[in-house]
């Protein structure tokens, strides 16, 4: 079981990878880089590699590889553990999201919505995407957590605490939201400073900027006081909790100051995605049924 614990790991960091690798595509712009084409790049399976189709092809390579990973992880369980077992739930849950994130990003690029595209239905896409994306790193977290022997999540265990865990989740998946639509509002418009959110000649992505630096104070907030009232048996991810949101608040504040450049872009993207996992882990964790027994989530032999 250890052995797959550490696979589930593997696939959760490449993952993460891959989510960082398409948003270095949508800051430099290179998500045409393979035209109107899905699965393949410019109608061939290897196209020449040069400029933008280089970055998107391989953005697709590696989303391709994330499927495949997400597919033999689903055996692997499926085999080491016994029926009912919810690492089970877990990974089918990871299936499904890794479907989503594929045929999500297939419409996107059937529909044009890359690049200069400024539409609204952009807006709506890429927020969409990423909120797929935290559906599918949270099945792999929750996959990791039973494997390594946590228990059956319910809100009934519990209630208070899951009220702050849901509002808290909440929070963070409308946070990451609105950092897509600000993600996306400096690419297109990078000339625009931050007078622009305020402006009423400015574009609709450009105002709505200012949406999520509100939202972050409150994910902090929400984040500290799960932290603070936390009793886990698993302390590390519930600790590393108020470390990720400084440095998620940190880095956004250098990103602005800096122009938002790419790289720190990826930065905190990157941070953003640690700092989900940890609170779906010290969710789940603090979340446990109490009438599990180690032998009812014992592997099969």
């Amino acid at each position: 079981m250890r052995m797959l614990t550490r696979y589930a790991w593997l696939v959760l960091v490449f993952n993460v990878g891959v989510i960082v690798l398409g948003a270095f595509v949508r800051a430099t712009g290179s998500g045409a880089g393979c035209g109107r084409s899905w699965p393949t790049c410019g109608g061939e399976l290897v196209p020449q590699l040069e400029g933008a189709r280089a970055i998107e092809f391989s953005h697709r390579l590696v989303s391709l590889i994330a499927i495949l990973l997400v597919a033999s992880l689903a055996i692997l369980v499926w085999r080491g553990t016994v029926r009912g077992h919810p690492a089970r739930t877990g990974v089918v849950l990871s299936a499904i999201a890794i479907a989503g994130e594929a045929l999500i990003g297939a419409m996107i690029v059937l529909a044009r919505w890359v690049a200069e595209d400024t539409s609204v239905a952009r807006a709506i896409s890429v927020p969409l995407h990423l909120v797929n994306t935290l559906f599918l790193l949270a099945s792999l977290a929750l996959t990791i957590f039973w494997l390594s022997g946590g228990g059956r999540v319910s809100i009934r265990h519990n209630p208070r605490v899951a009220r702050f865990v849901i509002l808290g989740g909440l929070a963070l998946v409308l946070l990451a939201a609105s950092g897509a639509v600000t993600a996306l509002a400096d690419t297109l418009f990078p000339d625009e400073g931050i007078g622009a959110d305020f402006s009423d000649e400015a574009h609709f992505l450009t105002r709505l900027r200012v949406i999520h630096p509100v939202l972050a104070v409150l994910a902090a907030a929400i984040s500290w006081w799960l932290w603070t009232r936390s009793h886990s048996r698993r302390p590390t991810a519930a600790k590393a909790l108020p470390i990720l949101v400084g440095l998620m608040l940190v880095s956004g504040s250098v990103n602005v100051a800096l122009g938002v450049p790419v790289w720190m872009q990826l930065v905190h993207l990157f941070l953003a995605d640690a700092l989900w996992v940890a609170y779906v882990l010290a969710s789940a964790d603090a979340l446990q049924a109490s009438d599990v027994t180690a032998a009812r989530l014992s592997p099969s032999r």
